[in-house]
């Protein structure tokens, strides 16, 4: 049994997944987002990508069976066990601009962007290579008829998990996020193991 590690709310880290292993996103209190990010380990131009992921699943709403692909049509994880199947591909990682944007009442928060930045740093990432992240657990309904987006509190419960397999060898951004809309109002951790 690999250890399960948390991550604080509202904060993020970064890792090595290699080419094979498992990385499992837990939730364990429920109505929690982690924003995750997936780059090449040899070269982290080659990027998770949502434009091409949704290109090749023909679907926005990605669960086990499904591939996430790099900004290079290449597989990067494979989704092998979803126990919530609502999972977020559209929206970027929210930021001090988001807060200022929706949250203007409330003190801004560097968001799961910063958290990013800051953890993916020493593998060489910049700000300006963060693109979408894949948001799990984050519930986000589109009007089929408007087009129009929403943010829900998630529909994960305490112990509800995503279980995804590196398909190459990989460096993982994975955050407890930040913003309030998102989490149902409340900011709790998030757990992985890797395996």
């Amino acid at each position: 049994m690999s250890e399960t590690i948390e991550i604080a709310p509202r904060s993020g880290t970064a890792f090595r997944l290699l080419a094979g292993q498992r990385l499992t996103v837990i939730d364990p209190r429920g109505v929690q987002v982690a924003d995750l990010l997936a780059y090449n380990a040899e070269d982290v131009r080659e990027v998770i990508s949502s434009g091409r992921t949704f290109d090749y699943a023909e679907t926005i709403r990605l669960t086990a069976g499904h591939l996430l692909y790099s900004n290079r049509s290449r597989p990067m994880l494979a989704i092998v066990e979803d126990t919530v199947g609502r999972h977020d591909f559209l929206l970027t990682p929210c930021s001090y601009d988001t807060f200022h944007h929706f949250y203007p009442e409330l003190p801004p928060h560097r968001g799961c962007f910063g958290n990013l930045a800051e953890a993916l740093a020493p593998y060489g990432v910049t700000e300006d290579m963060i693109p979408v992240a894949f948001n799990c657990f984050m519930n986000v309904p589109v009007d089929g008829a408007t087009g129009k987006l929403e943010v829900l509190p998630p529909t994960s419960r305490a112990g509800d998990h995503l279980t995804l397999e590196a398909r190459m060898d990989l460096i993982i951004g994975l955050t407890a996020c930040s913003a309030p809309a998102s989490n149902g109002g409340s900011f709790k951790p998030i757990h992985y193991r890797v395996a």
